[in-house]
């Protein structure tokens, strides 16, 4: 039995894509009909479009999918989540992890569902401090809880491959609300035990 791979993508747009990509490489001093090569804008442009499907979804609806009446009043952590993202500005990857927590009102949410937001809102082009403010208000928006509270841990291959050329740079930034805000003994709490 030979292998077989499932892949689904927009056919109009992986074909408009593959052509723009086909022109940069031959804008580049590239060969695009070279054998290496004759795959690659096809290649890039279904990839583009996985990096970029969290267009497509909805964060609000993926937590409301799995949203359940509970009474619980602590903190819920999801700690370091796997994140890949694209730089909007040099369309080069920045990778790293969040930690998000909430505090729930009445009701929670599935815990996958917290990693699923996190990809939802990553796989878009974006700034680590959108992507940050994002997560948080779609659970608030979602769940309506007591609090929420993101911290985004990531490096920008932005600064490390180019530019200041910084390997090490490690950039850190965090959104709360609610308790996680109004609350330094909460928000340390929080803060404590992702460390």
């Amino acid at each position: 039995m030979a292998y077989t791979r499932e892949e689904k993508y927009d056919e109009k747009i992986t074909s408009e894509i593959a052509g723009h990509v086909y022109e940069i490489l031959r804008l580049l001093g590239e060969n695009p009909d070279r054998e290496g090569l004759l795959k690659t804008p096809e290649r890039v442009a279904k990839s583009l479009q996985f990096l970029t499907q969290g267009y497509a979804q909805n964060g609000t609806e993926i937590i409301r999918s799995a949203m359940f009446d509970e009474q619980y009043q602590q903190m819920v952590l999801v700690r370091d989540i796997e994140l890949y993202s694209m730089c909007e500005h040099h369309l080069l990857p920045f990778i790293g992890k969040a930690h998000v927590a909430y505090i729930p009102n009445g009701k929670i949410t599935g815990l996958s569902k917290i990693a699923r937001i996190v990809d939802t809102y990553a796989r878009r082009l974006q700034v680590q401090e959108r992507l940050t403010v994002e997560i948080r208000d779609c659970i608030q928006e979602a769940l309506h809880p007591l609090g929420v509270a993101v911290v985004i841990e990531a490096t920008h291959t932005c600064m490390s491959l180019r530019g200041v050329e910084k390997s090490n740079a490690l950039t850190t930034t965090s959104a709360f609300s609610g308790a996680f805000l109004n609350s330094a003994r909460t928000r340390n709490e929080f803060l404590n035990l992702i460390r």
